[in-house]
């Protein structure tokens, strides 16, 4: 008998496909699960499958990515019209509220990552295998990855970590503060420092350095200029910028030398619902950035979601390659190759060059499949978070800020003469640009915008003391009793 149980923080759907990415079969949850529970994990292929099945939430996480630059001075909202996704257009105007699609969503999908790994936790001592410390370490990162999300969209969330939430937990579920979060999330990636390895086993997934690189940005976040710094260091010269930044974005260019985490995708899943469109293992968000009515060769068309702004596409200078990398100038292109497109609503001239769809990148439903990888975490952001803290640390070292800042402008230009020579806060400027130019386009620069204090000045209709977090979704709000953020 099947019971919809109301897990408090979301509506949790389970599924069949828990222990399987290739077989996602949605179902409502029910007390079976429980019963499954006490029979299952008794072989160390059911803790790997289980540790797949949290991986498979980072899969579904496309709302935090676009937000990140609508709601900042990136990117427009695009689309068909004003009504198309109404949560992304009132974010990309800030006039968001609580009923949101996309924020329940997101902070839906990140608690369903959350209760997978209190799965695995709560059966942690069932049996002994030899994989098992380096398996948890990954469970430790994945959960600090899905509370770093949350916190830094919605500040103080629910925090639990020893099971999954249950029904019966609805009247007692509270908001804790955002430090206890953080503190959590530091307690984790440490743990996973300590258990996994330097070198990963298969793409994707989570190793020592792995999690030395969240860590760093987690401290980042909190301003631990020291501590990010000395948590960051070791990653230096592990990796390298390839020379040109537009092949990491290519298929080709996954995994690659400049990878320190991807979220994997693939085209190969024939399962496809549009009832549940991130559940492929293909990337739902690519055909976002399509090119509306696009006819032409090269890429494939799409809804024209998160629009590169004309103020962004000026930041770049022309012998910048980060300019073609960034952003596609769909005016120059069909000019240039005879390609046709659709002005989208709040047509720009610009397309997100970096997560578009590419024909040939996607297979059996079109929109749901695409391969393309999402880079959370690259070698050129590790440098300009260790640039960034080893300026603004205690004791700074801007000489070491200025080599870490330098590289990436050296890969940018193709040479060093744009070397900076800055100190002091002129070179905190230096980097923080640096950091919108480099990762634009990538999900990143409303929340450097909000931690850097520059999101009023930045950002058109931002209030400060409101928007530097989202509002809880009302559901919570209905269901859980939970407080709101101010100003909302």
């Amino acid at each position: 008998m099947k019971n919809k149980i109301f897990n408090n923080i979301l509506i949790v759907i389970l599924s069949l496909g828990f222990f399987s990415c290739e077989d996602y079969v949605d179902y409502e949850a029910s007390e079976a699960y429980t019963i499954v529970a006490d029979d299952y994990f008794k072989t160390s292929a059911d803790f790997e499958a289980a540790l797949v099945g949290t991986y498979d939430v980072l899969q579904w996480n496309i709302y935090s990515i676009m937000i990140g630059d609508i709601a900042s001075d990136n990117s427009l909202c695009g689309g068909e019209s004003a009504t198309d996704v109404v949560g992304l257009q009132k974010i990309d105007d800030m006039i968001h509220d609580p009923v949101n699609d996309q924020l329940t969503s997101t902070w839906k999908w990140m608690y369903e990552g959350i209760n997978r790994a209190n799965y695995l936790v709560e059966n942690k001592d069932k049996i002994q295998f030899s994989r098992k410390a380096e398996l948890y370490g990954e469970v430790e990162f994945l959960r600090a990855y899905f509370y770093f999300e949350l916190v830094k969209i919605f500040g103080d969330v629910p925090l639990f970590t020893t099971s999954r939430l249950t029904a019966g937990d609805s009247a007692t579920l509270s908001r804790s503060p955002k430090a206890e979060v953080y503190a959590q999330i530091e307690k984790d990636l440490k743990s996973a420092i300590a258990s996994l390895p330097a070198a990963k086993s298969t793409d994707g997934r989570a190793t020592s350095f792995t999690a030395h690189a969240l860590l760093g940005k987690v401290y980042l976040y909190q301003n631990k200029f020291d501590e990010t710094a000395n948590i960051l260091e070791p990653l230096i010269g592990l990796y390298t910028l390839p020379a040109n930044p537009q092949d990491v974005f290519l298929t080709s260019g996954e995994n690659g030398p400049e990878a320190v985490f991807e979220v994997q995708h693939s085209k190969n899943s024939n399962w496809w619902d549009w009832g549940f469109p991130q559940g492929s293992e293909g990337s739902f968000g690519i055909i976002h950035h399509g090119i509306r009515g696009y006819n032409g060769t090269v890429y494939a068309s799409g809804w024209s979601f998160n629009l590169p702004s004309k103020d962004l596409f000026d930041a770049y200078l022309n012998d910048d390659k980060r300019k073609k990398t960034a952003v596609l100038d769909i005016v120059a292109w069909a000019a240039d190759t005879g390609a046709e497109y659709t002005s989208a609503y709040e047509h720009t001239g610009y397309y997100n060059h970096k997560y578009i769809p590419r024909a040939g990148s996607s297979a059996a439903q079109q929109e749901l499949n695409y391969e393309n990888n999402y880079r959370a975490i690259r070698y050129a952001d590790v440098l300009l978070m260790a640039a960034e803290a080893n300026n603004r640390k205690s004791a700074a070292d801007d000489t070491k800020a200025q080599n870490y800042l330098n590289q990436v402008r050296a890969r940018a230009f193709g040479d060093d003469s744009k070397a900076s020579s800055s100190t002091g806060t002129a070179l905190t400027s230096e980097i923080w640009e640096e950091r919108r130019l480099e990762l634009a386009m990538e999900g990143h620069r409303f929340f450097d915008l909000v931690r850097t204090g520059e999101a009023a000045t930045k950002i058109s209709g931002f209030v400060a003391g409101k928007h530097e977090v989202f509002p809880i979704p009302q559901t919570e709000i209905d269901i859980s009793g939970l407080t709101q953020n101010s100003g909302y």
